[in-house]
């Protein structure tokens, strides 16, 4: 026997009940309403007539409010939540019902008392019966707001704080008072919506929050109404709140909620706190670049690299190379694209980029197209304490995966490079800066028409929930019951979702593979050794990302949550760029990305260079390896011991200790 189809649930006869009695609660009140507006009509109409004769036009006037009220489901009104619509059908109703009556009149002999009495008539019952509603709307607010415990400020605009009252105003478990409204308009202030009032501007949030303080009268919350405070301006109202330890919250879709749904705020997404507009990707380029194609994801099992693949496989290529050192990463990605791109090729391959006789042997055997380099070792304190590793990974490793696929006749390798490589400070960056060096170099000779694959760089700084970032670490420490540590009061860093940032890196490969005009000026500088930057928007204080994961979690602050400040580490910076201080940001043809233009190396220098790098790497000589860095990055500034730097000259490489 097949399944049945799930069907309709009929309301239950205590549903069915409950709802007759409520329209018979509306009929017997609207009926005395009614009744006690027609002898008043009556009266006005004619004094001299008396109040209450004929007696009968009490009975009469509640039978016609029934009867002229039944085409605009007068009846079935919810008094609480009576709004301009339902005025517009008791005005309706009024009158139908008053030329009811007046035809009543009529038809039994009796002349009317005025001949304006039809209309005195409706205006009356409109009177009456719009002031029963509004009194019984003003007492179940009144009854909300005695019930009322925490008193909130609404940030956003006029009509989303509207919405939220009235959402509000229709929650039966509503705890909440609204005190006052923040808008975007500079010439509100001073008005009210919904009795509230209008206390200024978002912009002057921390002034009035000290106005308030000063006068006594702080909220417990600010709620945002508006989907479009974020990043800076986010920043700057997190900074006011915190100063009087006041919760920032963010209300739901209040187009969605529907009357009888419970207004639920929740608190600031971190996401929230990025600020970059949504960017047009190139959708079309990406699927002419990857679609048929056989395509090879070095450190495919990390963050960045597992991101790729699934954005990589949902272009459909011909093969997807998954190629990985990690076998527990590589099974997972694996099994994830295997899920969601079942007809999508995968090859699993662990592989070490830093083996060139196993990256030889992959790149002869799959011919890759295109190849995507994301494996790295990104994690600054772990590259500090195993300077050679990092190396061979980040500088050794590169070139190899580089010159091998040249070999197999890829054409072009796409490399992930980071902000750190920007100035360094660490040896992650300076490694992570030697790897740009001699990708700039290829790409130069390809672009140069000296043959040989196009390299395509693109740096960006840390994005949300990679692997080593610092989100997972305060999750992990809040599971703990805290603290959360940070090195630094001050530091901030550039923050990108790792969806976005993959996506941009394809927009980054699709520009850096496809030639425009002769003179297009982003063809030229990548001519010159220009490398992509994405745009990482506005700068983020880990001590505001730090109190949103408290609150997300339900907590409060250095109350529940204790911070801890544990002082930079070496290798750390405070702040992370994106340029050097003499490559100036330049804008691409591209949306989401910018071109830096550092300073480049020959190829055949650079391909010395890194020989002797990888001679000194094999040998284990930290010291070598120094000196090849400080020569290749002269910028590299190395804050071995932690702390804030201070700017001092290279150390003397005879000086460097093995």
């Amino acid at each position: 026997m097949p399944p049945s189809a799930p069907s309709f649930r009929p309301p239950s006869a205590s549903h069915t009940s409950m709802r007759a009695r409520r329209i018979a609660l509306n009929v017997a009140l609207d009926g005395v309403v009614s009744a006690a507006a027609a002898p008043v009509a009556r009266w006005l109409a004619d004094p001299a007539g008396g109040w209450l004769h004929p007696l009968w036009f009490i009975a009469g006037g509640g039978i016609t409010l029934l009867v002229g009220g039944l085409p605009f489901r007068v009846p079935q009104q919810y008094w609480r939540f009576s709004g301009v619509a339902d005025l517009f059908n008791i005005a309706c109703a009024s009158v139908l019902s008053a030329l009811l009556f007046a035809g009543l009149l009529r038809v039994a002999g009796y002349p009317l008392p005025t001949p304006t009495f039809p209309i005195i008539h409706a205006l009356v019952l409109l009177v009456f019966l719009g002031s029963v509603r509004m009194m019984w709307r003003l007492a179940a607010r009144r009854k909300s707001t005695a019930l009322a415990s925490q008193r909130i400020l609404l940030l956003g605009a006029d009509h989303e704080a509207d919405l939220f009252i009235r959402a509000m105003e229709r929650d039966s478990e509503n705890s909440r008072s609204v005190t006052g409204i923040l808008t975007g308009g500079s010439q509100q202030a001073g008005r009210r919506i919904h009795d509230c009032p209008i206390l200024g501007t978002i912009s002057e949030t921390p002034a009035i929050l000290e106005r308030l303080f000063a006068a006594g009268k702080l909220p417990d919350a600010l709620v945002l109404t508006s989907g479009d405070i974020k990043g800076r301006d986010l920043a700057r109202i997190l900074e006011a709140a915190r100063v009087y330890d006041i919760d920032v919250q963010r209300t739901p879709s209040l187009t969605a909620l529907q009357p009888a749904d419970r207004v639920e705020l929740r608190p600031i997404a971190i996401e929230d706190l990025l600020n970059r507009p949504p960017v047009a990707l190139d959708s079309q380029g990406m699927a002419r670049l990857i679609s048929g194609r056989v395509i090879a994801v070095t450190g495919a099992g990390g963050s960045i690299g597992s991101e790729l693949a699934r954005q990589i496989a949902s272009f459909q290529p011909a093969v997807l190379l998954l190629i990985e050192s990690s076998e527990y990463a590589l099974w997972q990605i694996n099994l994830d694209i295997s899920e969601r791109f079942g007809d999508v090729t995968c090859h699993q391959i662990v592989a070490d980029v830093r083996d060139r006789r196993r990256m030889a042997e992959i790149f002869g055997e799959y011919r890759p197209q295109i190849v995507f380099h994301a494996a790295a070792l990104k994690h600054v304190p772990i590259v500090e304490d195993n300077p050679v590793e990092g190396v061979l990974t980040n500088v050794i490793g590169t070139r190899i995966v580089a010159d091998e696929a040249e070999r197999a006749g890829v054409q072009a390798m796409v490399m992930i490079s980071t902000d750190k490589a920007v100035n360094p400070s660490s040896l992650m960056g300076a490694s992570k800066r030697c790897a740009e060096v001699y990708g700039q170099a290829l790409d130069m000779r390809a672009r140069a028409g000296q043959g040989g694959m196009r390299c395509v760089t693109v740096r960006f700084g840390n994005v949300l929930g990679s692997t080593g970032s610092v989100v997972p670490l305060f999750r992990r420490q809040l599971e703990h019951g805290g603290p959360l540590t940070i090195t630094h009061p001050d530091m901030t860093r550039y923050f990108m979702t790792v969806p976005e940032a993959v996506g941009l890196v394809l927009q980054a490969a699709v520009r850096g593979t496809h030639e425009r005009a002769e003179n297009d000026a982003t063809d030229r500088r990548l001519k010159q050794g220009g490398i992509f930057v994405l745009d990482m928007g506005d700068p983020v204080r880990i001590m505001d990302l730090a109190f949103q994961m408290i609150r997300l979690a339900g907590l409060r602050p250095e109350t529940d949550i204790e911070i801890r400040f544990t002082g930079l580490r070496p290798g750390e910076k405070l702040f992370e760029e994106l340029f050097h201080g003499r490559e100036a940001p330049v804008p691409t043809d591209a949306p989401g990305l910018r071109m830096a233009s550092p300073r480049t190396v020959d190829f055949r220098v650079a391909r010395l260079a890194m020989d002797e790098l990888e001679m000194a790497c094999r040998a284990n000589d930290l010291g070598a390896i120094m000196t090849i860095l400080y020569r290749l990055v002269p910028e590299f500034l190395h804050n071995r011991d932690g702390g804030l730097p201070v700017a001092v000259s290279h150390p003397d490489p005879e000086m460097i200790a093995p």
